[in-house]
C-alpha cells in the first residue's frame, strides 16, 4: 500500500510539472510567436493557457472527459486566432496528452472515437484560421517557422496521432499482463488441484492397503463363521483390493511423463510439523512451533496434510521473500476449527511479497477452500507478513 501511495503522489508532481511547463509554452508562444502576434489582451491569453493546460492535472481520473475539454479549449482558441502562428500545435499539445490518457484506458469504439476528434479538429481549425485571417509566409518574411497550414495542420496531426498509438499501445501490454496473470492463476489452480489428487490418492491407498490387510486375516479366521461372514469378508477383500487398483492406475495416469509413482508412504500430517521446522530452521531464522500434539493426532489424515502443506508452503515464501530473523507458527483448535498462524517479521513491502508469492498463495487458498475454511494474507499486526487460516474438521476415529 505504501509503494502505490508513493506511486500516485509521483505521478501527480510529474503531471504538475509538465502541466506548468506546457501551460507556460502555449502562453509565450502565443504572445511572442515566430509569425504574427496575437493582437488581443494578454489577461485572454494566460486564460487560453490555463484553460488548455489545467485540466491535464486530472487526466489520470477522467480520461475522456479530460480530452472532449481540452480539445474544445484547442479548437476555438486555435479558431479565434488566439495561438501563435508557426507554432500553433503548442495548443494542441494537450490535446495530444489527453488522447494518449483517454486511448490507454477505454475499448476500441470510444477509443476510435477519440482519435477521429483529436484528428478533425486541427485539420478543420487549422486552414481555417489562415484562411480567415489570411496570413501567409510573406506576412512574416523573418519568421524561423514555416507559416503554411499544411505544415502546422501536419504537425499537429501527427503529434495527436502517434500519442493515440502510444496509448493503445500501453493497454495492449495491460491486457497482456492481465491475461497471462490470469493464465498463471488457472495453472496454479490446476496444479494444486492435481497435487491435492495425487496426495489423496496416497492416502485413500493407504487406507485401503489397510483395509485389505485385515479383510484378508479376518478372512483366514473365519473358519468358524459362518458361510455369510466368509463371503462378506471375501467381497470385502476383493472390492478394495479393485478399488486400489484402480485409484492407483487412475492418478498414475495424471501424473507427468517421467515423473516416479509417489512412494507408497504416509502422507505427512500436523505431528510432522516438528520435523519440518527443525528442518529449515537455520542460524539466520528462528522458528518457533507452537503446536497441540493432541490436536494433531486428533485430525483427519487429509486435514493434517492441508496444514501441513499450508505451513510448508509459507515458511518457504519467508525464507525466499520476506528478509526475516524471526517466524512463529502457531497451530491451536477452537470452534471444530483448526487455526493456523505463520507471522514473521520480514522488512520486504508486503504489497511486493503478494504478488511474488502470489501463486503459492493462490494453492493455500484452493486447499482450505476445499474444507469450507478461510484464508487470510497480509501485514501482520507488529509488522512483517501473516497467514491466517481456519479449517473446519471433525476430529479422526482411532483405529481399532
Amino acid at each position: 500500500m505504501r509503494r502505490i501511495q508513493h506511486s500516485e503522489v509521483r505521478g501527480r508532481l510529474v503531471d504538475a510539472a509538465a502541466v506548468a511547463v506546457l501551460t507556460y509554452q502555449i502562453i509565450v508562444a502565443a504572445l511572442d510567436p515566430p509569425g504574427p502576434a496575437f493582437a488581443g489582451p494578454v489577461a485572454l491569453v494566460w486564460l487560453a493557457g490555463a484553460a488548455a493546460g489545467l485540466p491535464l492535472l486530472v487526466r489520470r481520473r477522467w480520461p475522456v472527459q479530460v480530452f472532449a475539454v481540452v480539445t474544445m479549449v484547442a479548437a476555438t482558441c486555435t479558431a479565434a486566432g488566439v495561438v501563435g502562428f508557426g507554432v500553433i500545435f503548442l495548443i494542441w499539445m494537450p490535446v495530444a496528452v489527453a488522447a494518449y490518457s483517454a486511448a490507454a484506458v477505454t475499448d476500441w469504439s470510444p477509443a476510435l472515437f477519440v482519435l477521429a476528434a483529436g484528428l478533425a479538429a486541427p485539420a478543420a481549425t487549422i486552414p481555417w484560421l489562415y484562411w480567415r485571417t489570411g496570413v501567409t509566409p510573406a506576412s512574416a518574411p523573418q519568421s524561423e517557422a514555416p507559416l503554411w497550414w499544411q505544415v502546422e495542420t501536419g504537425i499537429a496531426v501527427v503529434v495527436i496521432a502517434f500519442a493515440w498509438a502510444a496509448g493503445r499501445l500501453v493497454q495492449w501490454r495491460r491486457e497482456l499482463q492481465i491475461e497471462e496473470a490470469q493464465r498463471m492463476a488457472r495453472d496454479a489452480v490446476a496444479d494444486e488441484r492435481l497435487r491435492i489428487a495425487r496426495e489423496l490418492h496416497d492416502i485413500v491407498g493407504h487406507s485401503l492397503s489397510l483395509i485389505t490387510v485385515k479383510a484378508t486375516i479376518a478372512n483366514h479366521l473365519a473358519d468358524e463363521k459362518p458361510a455369510e461372514s466368509r463371503a462378506a469378508l471375501q467381497t470385502i477383500e476383493k472390492t478394495s483390493r479393485s478399488a486400489l487398483t484402480e485409484i492407483r492406475r487412475l492418478l498414475d495416469v495424471m501424473r507427468d511423463d517421467g515423473e516416479p509413482a509417489a512412494a507408497r508412504t504416509p502422507a505427512p500430517g500436523a505431528a510432522d510439523l516438528p520435523e519440518l521446522v527443525e528442518r529449515l530452521r537455520s542460524p539466520e531464522l528462528q522458528i518457533d512451533l507452537d503446536l497441540d500434539l493432541e490436536l494433531a493426532g486428533r485430525l483427519p489424515t487429509a486435514v493434517g496434510l492441508t496444514v501441513y502443506r499450508i505451513v510448508q508452503e509459507s515458511l518457504t515464501n519467508v525464507i525466499k521473500h520476506a528478509d526475516a530473523s524471526r517466524c512463529r507458527v502457531a497451530v491451536r483448535s477452537g470452534g471444530g476449527e483448526v487455526h493456523i498462524e505463520i507471522t514473521d517479521d520480514g522488512r520486504g513491502p508486503a504489497s511486493s511479497r503478494r504478488r511474488r508469492t502470489g501463486q503459492g498463495l493462490i494453492g493455500m487458498r484452493e486447499r482450505v477452500s476445499m474444507y469450507g475454511g478461510r484464508l487470510t494474507t497480509g501485514p501482520g499486526p507488529e509488522g512483517g507478513f501473516q497467514v491466517a487460516a481456519a479449517i473446519p474438521y471433525t476430529p479422526a476415529e482411532e483405529d481399532s
